[in-house]
């Protein structure tokens, strides 16, 4: 292994004198000191070397450098991921979460690092993510909640998350909405009132937020409409006024 000589003008360069690769890979030309190399500590320099010789990837898969193992996992063969699913790097695991056939990919379900599980929420089947509801992390949650059958989404509807219970109210059926009516934070029933059926809508046309009004009064049926002719929100009145005069032009 050859060690960093320099580094000129922000770039690091490797000592090739000392390398292994100086009378194979160098010699043929497929690396190149400061923009090809496996042994300057540049991720930049380290993706090239492999994505120009992939077949030595795997001869890095026990590297000391932490970078250099998360790069050579994305080349490697892929049955030796699983040989690095308990590296002490959170950047390889997730190098290797990304690599992983499905039938090992639970082994990283419950990895310390939140961008592991949520690489892994975003591989398994939907029909497998109903055991994950219950993450600790939000972001996890959220990653859940976007890919989780539409079954199993009511499950998240009362997340302690805003973020999490939007992506819910966005992704239900209208049909299943009416449990998110009351939901405690504005933002959430905005969507929902967006979303109703006309029916439900009618249940929002009272709520204190006008975003949530304004959005009941784009669904509700026209008919009930009458009681928001004054509202305070010039943006609600105007809606209002708009449809009740499409159904009854002058």
């Amino acid at each position: 292994m050859s060690k960093l000589l320099s580094i000129r003008s922000g770039v690091p360069m490797a000592d090739c004198s000392a390398c292994v690769h100086r009378t194979s890979v160098l010699a043929a030309a497929h690396c190149q000191p400061g923009d090809v190399c496996v042994v300057a500590e540049s991720g930049r320099q380290i993706d090239r070397f492999f994505r120009r010789n992939p077949e030595l990837a795997q001869d890095y898969l026990a590297d000391r450098f932490w970078e250099r193992r998360a790069i050579a996992v994305r080349y490697a063969p892929v049955e030796m991921a699983h040989a690095l699913i308990g590296d002490v790097d959170e950047v390889v695991r997730r190098a290797v979460a990304t690599r992983l056939p499905l039938e090992f990919l639970r082994q990283l379900a419950r990895d310390p690092d939140r961008e592991v599980r949520i690489t892994v929420m975003s591989r398994l089947p939907p029909e497998r993510l109903g055991d994950f509801i219950g993450d600790p992390d939000y972001m996890v949650r959220l990653q859940v909640a976007h890919r989780l059958p539409h079954g199993l989404l009511p499950r998240l509807a009362q997340d302690p998350d805003r973020e999490v219970r939007k992506e819910v109210a966005r992704r239900l059926p209208p049909f299943a909405l009416g449990r998110m009516m009351r939901d405690p934070d504005e933002e959430v029933r905005r969507i929902v009132a967006a979303r109703l059926l006309p029916e439900d809508a009618v249940q929002m046309l009272g709520d204190a937020d006008w975003l949530v009004r304004f959005g009941a009064a784009g669904q509700a049926p026209v008919s009930v409409l009458a009681g928001l002719i004054d509202d305070p929100e010039p943006d609600v009145r105007g809606l209002v006024r708009r449809r009740m005069a499409e159904i009854n032009p002058r």
